[in-house]
């Protein structure tokens, strides 16, 4: 998984995605994958979400989290950002 540029990529997500176990799967996904950023609930109800990796990585770590039995994504905003290349792991934001 590292063919490419490094991407950055800023998601809000809309559905049931808080008090599902989101943010700790989105961890657990960016981990698995080397991708790197944070997320975190919004008071809105939504949850955003910024990941840094290779394309491939962050399209790993969407797929896992909308085919999440407990999680249900009825929207999403997605937003190319700049890489910030200074990050290292996935941090859940409260």
């Amino acid at each position: 998984m590292s063919s490419g540029k490094i991407i950055r990529r800023r998601y809000v997500f809309y559905g049931d995605v808080q008090g599902v176990g989101f943010r700790w799967h989105a961890r657990t996904a960016a981990y698995a994958v080397g991708a790197c950023g944070w997320v975190k609930n919004e008071t809105d109800g939504s949850v955003t979400m910024e990941l840094e990796g290779y394309l491939e990585q962050i399209e790993t770590v969407i797929e896992k989290l909308c085919s999440d039995s407990w999680i249900r994504v009825e929207h999403m905003e997605v937003k190319e950002l700049t890489p910030l290349h200074t990050e290292h792991g996935f941090e859940v934001r409260f």
